[in-house]
């Protein structure tokens, strides 16, 4: 009577994992021969991984990933320039602790919306918040945003994304609007959190494409300075599974 009490109020204060724990320890007669402290450890150590677990879970969900990549994943065999070494140390997430930035530069297919994500994926996995959105998209959030009231809680939202994806930067020439929209964004984000920038446009031609040599200054500093810089090259990925190559890796 005393155990089933313990597991409805266990249950009743939403230790679920600590419950079903208690459950087992209950079930196995061996438990017995632990001391307190080791059984109590037990479940607390379940609790911990049942939280953890929900907690990853929760931030993966809302970072909205375009692709469920994986930096363990990740193709070194085809001739891109992706550096081993570099992509272990970008994995330990200190870039994102230290509020630094990534660009990955590269022509299409080769895979840079799946480095991103897959670098996005491994911040989530060690407990930190991560956020996708493509450029064209987001310039349209932000509009609609604008006009129904909303904005002041879809910027708070981008500011406070510790990794922020902006994707296919760079896909046709920026509007007034958006350039301003794109320096805000930035701004908001800049010493304080990481975003990682992916376009197949180099960064020798932002400028052009921003359109305003003063804002174009601004934003470049705000991500440039201080950006882990990948340079992606080869062919298409699309091209190299079209012909039957065997890999986990998806194309962007």
């Amino acid at each position: 009577m005393l155990n089933q009490q313990t597991l409805e109020k266990l249950y009743a204060m939403k230790l679920d994992a600590m419950a079903d724990a208690f459950k087992e320890q209950i079930q196995q007669p061996d438990m017995n021969e632990l001391a307190f402290e080791e059984r109590f450890s037990l479940l607390v150590d379940r609790l911990w991984t049942w939280k953890e677990e929900r907690r990853m879970n929760r931030l993966l969900k809302g970072a909205k990933l375009k692709i469920n990549g994986c930096v363990e994943d990740i193709d070194y065999q085809a001739p891109r320039g992706i550096d081993k070494s570099v992509i272990f140390r970008l994995a330990g997430c200190d870039w994102i602790r230290s509020a630094q930035n990534i660009i990955i530069t590269g022509p299409t297919g080769v895979g840079k919306t799946y480095l991103a994500c897959s670098l996005a994926n491994r911040a989530c996995r060690m407990g930190l918040s991560a956020f996708y959105i493509r450029i064209p998209k987001l310039f349209q959030e932000l509009g609609i945003a604008r006009a129904d009231g909303s904005y002041p809680k879809i910027m708070k939202k981008l500011a406070k994304a510790k990794v922020l994806i902006l994707d296919d930067f760079g896909l046709s020439p920026m509007t007034a609007p958006e350039r301003r929209e794109l320096l805000e964004v930035v701004e908001d984000r800049h010493a304080f959190c990481s975003t990682i920038v992916a376009t197949q446009l180099p960064i020798e031609s932002w400028h052009e494409n921003i359109r305003d040599p003063t804002i174009a200054d601004a934003i470049l500093d705000r991500l440039i300075h201080n950006a882990h810089k990948i340079n992606l090259k080869g062919e298409s990925m699309r091209k190299l599974l079209g012909r039957g190559k065997n890999d986990t890796e998806t194309t962007d």
